[in-house]
């Protein structure tokens, strides 16, 4: 189990890695965004496996009120990208 849980942390840091460099190289607005969550939710989810690995409930419950935060963080950056269009 714990050999699971740390190469699905060595895939999310990956990931995390690749998407700030993304979001380094992106071109516009929306992919930076969009990149930007994936870094976000990738970064929780190892914060998440983490906690589990030491049998910390407060680092899954931060994790899940940041995950509730991401989200609405998603949606503001979304109405300002388009400019409260719909």
């Amino acid at each position: 189990m714990t050999i699971a849980m740390w190469i699905a942390i060595a895939i999310l840091g990956a990931a995390v890695l690749i998407g700030l460099y993304r979001v380094a190289t992106a071109s516009d607005l929306g992919t930076r965004a969009i990149v930007g969550d994936l870094v976000f939710f990738a970064a929780l989810g190892v914060l998440v496996l983490l906690g589990t690995m030491r049998d910390s409930a407060v680092v899954v419950d931060a994790a899940l009120l940041a995950s509730l935060l991401g989200i609405l963080a998603t949606i503001a950056l979304a109405r300002i990208i388009t400019r409260g269009r719909r």
